[in-house]
């Protein structure tokens, strides 16, 4: 369901390969919704969510990491963005262990935000950082 679609492709290849990833862990997300399996899926979103943010953490780093090397102008918002955004995943970390909280609407808010954010910041965003020569 979710996956990373040909107008998401910003032709810097590192980081179109990082985008896709995090798109499989938002697939990965919605594939535990779905399944009528597991009635408990604390502890895979959690799993998830960890794996989430780890991967969230390194791609930024690699991402800002090329900006620098290319001396890119607008590196300071991307990083406002990128903070803001893992804070943002922090929460849904911390939140996660409410456990009056329904699990199916908790993956979903999780998925909405994941999404509608890393769709946004690649069109709008990423997008505008130059490709290699």
């Amino acid at each position: 369901m979710y996956e990373m679609k040909p107008e998401y492709y910003i032709g810097i290849d590192m980081i179109d390969e990082e985008h896709k990833q995090l798109f499989k862990y938002a697939d990965e997300a919605y594939e535990l919704l779905h399944d009528e399996f597991t009635p408990d899926k604390y502890d895979k979103m959690d799993i998830i969510l960890e794996k989430l943010r780890d991967y969230t953490v390194k791609h930024f780093a690699d991402e800002e990491q090329y900006m620098e090397s290319i001396h890119y102008k607008k590196m300071f918002t991307q990083k406002v963005q990128h903070m803001e955004f893992v804070q943002k995943l922090d929460e849904f970390i911390e939140h996660h262990s409410d456990e009056e909280i329904d699990q199916d609407e908790q993956i979903m808010g999780i998925l909405k935000y994941l999404t509608d954010w890393l769709i946004n910041h690649i069109l709008y965003v990423d997008c505008q950082i130059p490709k290699p020569q």
